[in-house]
């Protein structure tokens, strides 16, 4: 958390985070106090990070940072040389998808994840909206709650958009995805969303954005911050963005698990008789 966010802080946060990664064991041992002033800021600005990357307090801090220590040490993510060989390319992939998933669980505000949960349960119809590689997110989202009778689209055409948008029912939801969080048409749909006064959620990487300010509810993947120049082309974020989505598909089955499995046992009926 501390890794993604670090660009967007403040001065003093910045010096303070900066502090934590180079001297975690320090954190642990410390207090507020110690820790501002060896970081050669201030207490306050200690508990002004906390609220910065959305921990409860310094001790919720010290918790994490602990937890952290005692996990074994990770690979990190490693890009593709020149004349790679197979076995290599292989290797590095897989190694590189469980540490983006691993880094975006490791990030899931729990009580966000349940209200966007809740939000789509009640939603007459969702609607997604992503531009490029954020669009496969978006399809296989309504993929997934078309399969269990649930209203969604999933478009690109940004006037079509908006249509549905000004159109929408009281109970509809708007769920817009970008990795950046700075997509124009994205931003501008969900300035719209607002002010026709539909509820929204967003998937953005980890940090402050244009697309998470304006959302009722925000939903982060980890965001790379040392991502490397092949694995920026929508690979790692495009499976944590897919992760996201299955944790929302599961929840939701979860909860009405009965009416779920009806529903998908219906659907894989209506595909075989078209295999017929």
């Amino acid at each position: 958390m501390i890794e993604n966010m670090l660009a967007q802080l403040p001065a003093s946060e910045r010096k303070i985070a900066e502090y934590i990664l180079e001297h975690p064991r320090d954190v642990v041992n410390g207090t507020v106090s110690e820790l501002g002033s060896r970081a050669g800021t201030s207490g306050a600005a200690v508990i002004r990070l906390c609220k910065s990357l959305g921990l409860q307090g310094y001790q919720d801090l010290k918790v994490r940072i602990a937890a952290d220590l005692a996990k074994p040490a990770e690979p990190g993510y490693r890009d593709i040389e020149p004349g790679e060989s197979f076995e290599a390319i292989v290797q590095k992939t897989t190694s590189n998808s469980i540490q983006s998933l691993r880094d975006s669980a490791e990030i899931i505000n729990y009580e966000t994840l349940r209200q966007a949960v809740d939000a789509m349960l009640r939603a007459d119809n969702v609607h997604f909206f992503g531009i490029g590689a954020s669009h496969i997110i978006a399809m296989d989202a309504q993929q997934k709650l078309l399969r269990i009778n649930k209203g969604a689209t999933a478009f690109t055409d940004a006037h079509l958009v908006a249509s549905l948008i000004v159109n929408a029912k009281p109970d509809d939801l708007f769920f817009c995805i970008s990795n950046s969080g700075e997509t124009p048409e994205v931003i501008k749909a969900l300035s719209l969303a607002r002010e026709s006064g539909v509820k929204t959620i967003s998937l953005t990487r980890y940090g402050q954005s244009s697309v998470a300010a304006l959302a009722d509810i925000r939903l982060y993947t980890s965001s790379y911050s040392t991502e490397a120049p092949f694995r920026s082309a929508a690979t790692s974020s495009r499976l944590a963005q897919l992760f996201m989505i299955d944790i929302l598909f599961l929840s939701m089955a979860t909860a009405q698990y009965e009416k779920t499995v009806g529903y998908i046992d219906k659907t894989r009926e209506a595909i075989q008789f078209l295999k017929r």
